[in-house]
């Protein structure tokens, strides 16, 4: 069965599911339990369960292979003239190329919250202006830098490029690296040329406790009024110790006024915590305090707790601390979703081994 929309193309043949978008090219496939994700970089990522969860990003030789089946299955049973040109003007060679994506992006997108991994992403800068949180391997690979309105310009129609017509099948426009929304005044000028490109989209973004401490709520007003809708705070714990050994600055408790300021501006919030951060011996504290400080934030029904199972990463200063983590760190999680419901929060999972662009 073909199912024909503005934005997509899918093939449902009993067991198998094809999804394309308007450029042609394949962005999900499910086959007999496994599916495959292609990323804007060409590479192809395989999901599957094994008692747990597994993924594993498929080796060159390999992911050509599945992109010649699912050329084959198109030219079998895709009919809708249209639909089949722009699917079958690819190769598997062509869908694998990760060129087009380098031309766009300098530095890869490193993560994104759950609910934007469709959303369009603009690096505004590159890296994270602190980057020494114990935990965090994501920006290591790169300095901090703030793009020029010129350059920025350059990179969003590169961007553009990138997409084509795929750009119908993606929600909003995510404003990176690590914490774009530092930037200050310069930040202006690139929010307007967002603004031009991508006309009455809504703009997200992350923001660092320390750095959106020092902004007043006219500020957050003025990001508003050029399209800034959604605020990602790492907020990680309510437990002080605990953030200091994570090597974040400032104090928990400083997300109360800043809360307030951007909910005051018009904004909605994605707050995150690392579940499992500190292991067995921060168990307790880091689930109390946390649970405490959430209840006082003026959190509505547009905002989301996002709790991210903690993952270890291997030559972190983190890892090099020793700790012993939580037996089940999946029941832990579900201990802490089942308190925030019970406060009349909306709660959602941000696991980040499942990110994707």
């Amino acid at each position: 069965m073909e199912l024909l929309r503005p934005e997509t193309t899918v093939l449902s043949l009993g067991d198998r599911v094809l999804s394309f978008d308007r450029e042609g090219q394949p962005y999900h496939y499910f086959r007999q339990g496994l599916t495959y994700k292609r990323a804007l970089d060409g590479s192809l990522h395989l999901r599957y369960r094994e008692g747990e969860r597994r993924r594993r990003r498929l080796e060159k030789a390999e992911a050509l292979e599945v992109y010649r089946e699912i050329l084959g299955i198109a030219e079998a049973h895709l009919k809708d003239p249209g639909r089949r040109e722009e699917v079958l003007r690819w190769t598997p060679e062509a869908l694998s190329d990760p060129t087009p994506y380098r031309r766009a992006y300098a530095w890869p997108v490193s993560i994104l919250p759950p609910d934007a991994y469709l959303s369009v992403v603009l690096q505004a800068t590159t890296g994270c202006t602190w980057n020494r949180c114990a935990f965090c391997s994501f920006y290591q690979d790169r300095p901090f830098q703030k793009r020029s309105p010129d350059a920025f310009r350059e990179h969003v129609e590169r961007v553009l490029e990138l997409l084509g017509r795929g750009r119908l099948l993606r929600r909003g426009v995510f404003l990176g690296d690590g914490n774009a929304l530092a930037l200050g005044e310069p930040l202006l000028p690139l929010l307007e040329e967002v603004r031009r490109a991508f006309p009455g989209e809504p703009i997200l973004g992350f923001l660092d406790l320390f750095t959106g401490l020092k902004k007043e709520a006219t500020w957050w007003e003025r990001l508003r009024a050029l399209g800034l809708r959604r605020v990602y705070i790492g907020l990680e714990t309510g437990h002080p110790p605990l953030l200091a050994l994570l090597n974040k600055p400032g104090h928990p408790r400083e997300a109360l006024p800043l809360v307030n300021a951007l909910k005051e501006a018009g904004l909605s919030l994605g707050v995150i915590l690392m579940v499992g951060a500190g292991g067995l011996a921060y168990a307790e504290a880091h689930r109390r305090e946390s649970l405490a400080l959430l209840a006082e934030l003026p959190l509505g029904k547009e905002d989301v707790v996002y709790l991210s199972p903690f993952q270890e990463e291997p030559g972190t200063p983190y890892a090099l601390l020793g700790l012993k983590p939580l037996p089940d760190v999946e029941a832990e999680l579900a201990a802490w979703a089942r308190e925030l419901r019970r406060l009349g929060l909306r709660v959602a999972r941000y696991d980040i081994r499942e990110f994707l662009y």
